[in-house]
């Protein structure tokens, strides 16, 4: 089973809204098919794969150049062994983020990783910071400030 271009936008951007800066057009899609980041749909439909990858690219592309982006997925599958090990690391990773951006836990927790878990961390963090300022801007500029 898998879900239209359309369908994979707004499943997505529903799914990425708490980092609000972070969403998907159609366009962006299609690019990022043309340019391998992802694979190609099957009869029109794209799969939990290609799902997975769009949610790494999506918030990474406020952070990477499009280069970086195809290395890491590379990085990250090769460390992990395949696609859906390395998504499962990457949500790990960003929702604990998004929780210690959100909480102001301490960011230094003593933690033994590889450097590939390294930048995949270092990542996530980056994306969930810059939401929080996102949004504390956007605040500002609706009180007038």
């Amino acid at each position: 089973m898998g879900l239209y271009l359309e369908q994979v936008t707004a499943y997505l951007n529903t799914q990425l809204a708490p980092l609000e800066d972070v969403r998907l057009t159609s366009a962006m899609v299609s690019n990022y098919v043309k340019h391998h980041l992802i694979t190609g749909p099957v009869k029109k439909l794209y799969g939990r794969d290609q799902l997975a990858d769009l949610i790494f690219i999506a918030v990474a592309k406020n952070i990477l150049p499009l280069g970086d982006i195809r290395v890491a997925v590379r990085v990250q599958q090769n460390s992990r062994g395949d696609r859906a090990s390395a998504h499962d690391g990457f949500c790990e990773e960003l929702e604990a983020a998004v929780e210690v951006a959100g909480n102001d836990q301490p960011l230094f927790v003593p933690v033994t990783r590889t450097p590939a878990q390294q930048m995949l961390h270092d990542l996530a963090l980056e994306a969930a910071y810059k939401a929080n300022v996102d949004r504390f801007f956007a605040v500002t500029r609706e009180a007038g400030d």
